[in-house]
């Protein structure tokens, strides 16, 4: 089988880190070029926009959009209008409305349209939903918080609107959440926590809940020094169940089950390999449903302003 050939557009600190290395893992999968326009990446092609590599670049059978959310939705239809299969980093877009008419682009085409959450790939993840199926859930605190100066150097467009804010990382706690617990989930409160100088919060925090009337409680915050917090503790009926690490590391009842290396968009680009093959899409929203839900419930905090230089 020939390998599935992809290009990057948006080549920024994600791209670079994650998604080069994970394609360079990945059987059958090549990277063939680049779309960016500050930054390329020596030995493969590159154009400066996306309508310039679909015109004048080499071959490709797909592109995985890591530009800003807010730009993302045109990005996808104009590739899957020229016939290529689409990887969208998180969050899949700006607004929840955008991504269903890409969806029906998708089928039209006959292309594969795949909504990432990497969290969802990381090691742990998996044996806890299975932990979990077996166990009654009583209670869940979750505790997100790191350096947005580390992880988001001078990335200005997260703090605009459409860019999330604090909820750009918070986002990939609630993919977890949504992936290890079978029931749907909503918001039922929320605390956002604006700097006066942007348009999108540093900090929030949540109180979800279940049909059942399950406790979840969730705090976000972009202004994190020293360690670094990505946690998801569960009370259960089999004892207290701990995600830490982003989903790297699994604990219960005082014993460690899992400890594993991030490979995290490795296993993104295996899934992508193994849907552009049949043409087939995965599109789950619901961890951006909740984010939007949170916008719409919160109540507005504003903060001290926030500049890129402490």
């Amino acid at each position: 089988m020939s390998p599935l050939r992809v290009a990057i557009v948006g080549f920024g600190k994600i791209a670079r880190d994650q998604h080069v290395p994970a394609i360079a893992a990945t059987d059958g999968v090549e990277l063939v070029a680049v779309a960016s326009r500050n930054a390329s990446l020596p030995g493969v092609a590159h154009a400066a926009t996306l309508d310039e590599l679909l015109s004048d670049g080499p071959p490709i059978d797909a592109v995985a959009l890591c530009t800003p959310p807010q730009v993302r939705h045109a990005q996808a239809a104009t590739a899957l209008a020229a016939g290529k299969h689409v990887m969208l980093e998180k969050p899949p877009g700006a607004t929840v409305a955008e991504i269903n008419p890409l969806v029906s682009a998708a089928t039209t085409a006959q292309r594969t349209l795949f909504a990432t959450w990497h969290s969802r790939f990381a090691p742990a993840v998996e044996p806890a939903r299975q932990l979990l199926a077996g166990r009654k859930v009583t209670a869940i605190k979750i505790t997100w918080k790191e350096d947005v100066r580390v992880w988001h150097p001078g990335q200005a467009w997260i703090f605009e609107p459409g860019g999330l804010g604090v909820f750009d990382p918070g986002i990939n706690a609630l993919s977890i959440l949504t992936r290890i617990l079978p029931q749907p989930l909503f918001v039922t409160s929320a605390e956002l926590a604006f700097p006066a100088n942007r348009e999108a919060p540093i900090a929030a925090r949540l109180a979800l809940s279940d049909a059942q009337g399950l406790k979840i409680t969730a705090e976000f915050d972009f202004r994190q020094t020293g360690p670094q917090s990505w946690d998801i503790d569960l009370d259960t009926d089999g004892g207290p169940v701990t995600l830490s690490m982003g989903g790297a590391r699994l604990r219960a009842a005082g014993t460690q089950l899992v400890d594993a290396a991030d490979a995290e968009y490795a296993g993104l680009y295996r899934r992508f390999r193994e849907l552009a093959a049949t043409g087939e899409s995965d599109v789950d929203l619901a961890p951006l449903q909740l984010v939007a839900d949170a916008f719409l419930l919160g109540r507005r905090r504003t903060v001290e302003p926030y500049e890129d230089e402490p």
